[in-house]
């Protein structure tokens, strides 16, 4: 069973990555309602969210299961696919925590540095040198990152522990950059996508279900709108926004679909600024702009050692 086209275009990548981009952008704001729903700030909610989110995406890729089982690939397909789900498990966690502590602009912002670390784990993985534009571009995206740090140092009102928040997004981008790059070679040994994402969001699912219970937190219990917003998050972000992008990557570099990915810092914060009048600090706006420009010449200098 195929999601998207054998053979896509470049027009129907970038459009149906559009669409992606978009529905992950409005993750941080399902996020942030459940948050002032119930008044909950913390690891433990947090872990909840990023359960739940996974659980209800595995449930409504469970008829793909049956195809799944009847794959001939070889087994390296299915490593790559496991690994992946924990790393997607872990970047989730991470991410969702950041909400808490830190502004949309700040988190979304941070947790897309992941071109960046692609770049670097091309490195050592692939044996693929860096570009000295490459180099640069990273060095002034972790300028960026430093200026988001100390704006939040000096005080935001819509976050409490801004620097905290800072590290768990940051963390967040490592993880979902192993994600990606595991993706990408999962489906090269020869899963098909919708395989893939049925894999690696069940151990995702799997591996995060029981943690919300160590921090004093269940499953059941809360407004009934939580659970609506969960379940937008499910879809949108989780099946439809994560499915295009390990989509995106069988047919383009890891590094350049992160270009496009982009877009969701800019998407959130817009719809941020709109839902809450979230509106951060000029040293993080600064920051963030940074980051976006430092990104954007580490892709330029991938492309042109493409």
């Amino acid at each position: 069973m195929q999601i998207f086209p054998k053979t896509p275009k470049f027009w129907q990548i970038t459009l149906i990555l559009g669409v992606g981009v978009f529905a992950i952008s409005m993750s941080a704001i399902f996020i942030r309602l459940t948050l002032e729903i119930t008044g909950f700030h913390g690891v433990g909610f947090s872990l909840f969210l990023s359960a739940s989110r996974l659980i209800i995406a595995t449930f409504m890729l469970l008829p793909i299961w049956r195809g799944v089982r009847q794959t001939s690939i070889s087994p390296k397909a299915f490593y790559y696919a496991g690994i992946a789900g924990l790393c997607l498990a872990f970047h989730i966690a991470f991410w969702i925590s950041s909400l808490s502590f830190t502004s949309i602009t700040a988190a979304t912002t941070l947790v897309t540095t992941n071109p960046i670390w692609i770049a670097i784990l091309s490195r050592f993985w692939f044996q693929e040198k860096l570009r000295k534009l490459t180099i640069l571009g990273i060095v002034i995206a972790l300028l960026g990152g430093i200026a988001i740090a100390l704006g939040g140092m000096q005080g935001e009102s819509v976050s409490s522990q801004p620097l905290l928040g800072d590290i768990l997004a940051l963390i967040g981008a490592w993880f979902v950059s192993f994600y990606l790059l595991l993706g990408r070679e999962s489906q090269r040994q020869g899963l098909s996508t919708s395989h893939y994402i049925t894999i690696a969001y069940t151990i995702a699912a799997i591996a995060l279900f029981p943690f919300p219970f160590f921090f004093g937190f269940g499953y059941l219990g809360y407004p009934l709108s939580v659970y609506f917003y969960v379940l937008l998050m499910a879809v949108f972000s989780q099946v439809i926004g994560h499915t295009t992008i390990n989509w995106a990557v069988r047919w383009m570099s890891p590094v350049l679909v992160s270009l496009i990915i982009l877009f969701e810092p800019v998407g959130s914060s817009i719809l941020g600024y709109f839902v809450f009048g979230e509106l951060p600090s000029s040293i993080v706006i600064l920051g963030a702009i940074i980051i976006l420009v430092g990104v954007a010449i580490s892709i330029i200098g991938e492309r042109k050692k493409a």
